[in-house]
């Protein structure tokens, strides 16, 4: 019997195009999927990053890509997705790997702070379980204080300012979750901040096409990412581990 995934979600905003493109990568490996919510009730994504409803034209490279939104409007109509568990139910060891995705607007804040949220991590670290974190999904396990001794990347300051400032004027407040950058609060919980990585300057964006060409940090069974381009990327060193 495959050993399900799971995929931990907030009940709004987080980012379609890295929670999608796992949930395709796995499921397409055979496995399993399930996802957990706050409530037990299904979650929504960021509608700005699903459809670029009120992007600015210099912000649409925000707007999740086509073939993305695709993957999420599939990924909602399955039967896993409408049923998710409560994460106060979840218990790390029932699965093969564990992903924390991210997000930016205001609805991620629940699940950033959540107590059952850094619960879980503290679970899955303590195992030697697979994990896979991505963006703001990072900020969960900082919080945890898993990560210490670790090695990590996450949404880098410079991303997350240009989001900020190219959406100021239309959005303001929308791409700045908290005072300070995730790369900021992630590093601080490090051993060393030469423990953060940036990856390159000019990020590549992957694809079903071209998977690998974003930017992973692996640190044994853990494995994180920066922003969306890096999605298919990841769910593809996890599925590595996993074999």
């Amino acid at each position: 019997m495959v050993s399900p995934f799971l995929i931990l979600l907030p009940q709004t905003d987080f980012d379609p195009t890295e929670v999608a493109v796992p949930w395709t990568v796995w499921c397409e490996a055979g496995h399993d999927v399930v996802f957990a919510t706050e409530t037990g009730a299904p979650a929504a994504c960021d509608p700005v990053t699903l459809t670029g409803e009120g992007l600015p034209l210099l912000a649409r490279s925000l707007k999740a890509r086509e073939e993305n939104a695709a993957l999420y409007a599939r990924m909602v109509a399955s039967p896993a997705y409408a049923a998710p568990v409560r994460w106060d139910a979840v218990r790390a060891a029932d699965f093969a790997a564990i992903h924390f995705p991210g997000g930016h607007a205001p609805g991620m804040k629940p699940y950033c702070e959540s107590a059952e949220i850094q619960r879980i991590a503290r679970e899955a670290f303590a195992a030697g379980q697979i994990v896979s974190a991505i963006c703001h999904g990072v900020l969960p396990l900082a919080r945890a204080g898993v990560l210490k001794g670790r090695r990590t990347t996450a949404l880098t300051a410079m991303m997350e300012d240009v989001a900020v400032v190219l959406t100021s004027r239309a959005l303001p407040g929308h791409y700045r979750t908290y005072p300070q950058s995730v790369e900021a609060e992630v590093t601080a919980a490090l051993a060393r901040p030469q423990d953060f990585e940036r990856g390159p300057m000019l990020p590549r964006y992957a694809t079903r096409v071209r998977p690998d060409i974003g930017f992973v940090l692996e640190d044994g069974a853990y494995c994180s990412a920066r922003w969306p381009g890096d999605a298919w990327t990841l769910a593809r060193a996890v599925l590595r581990r996993i074999a």
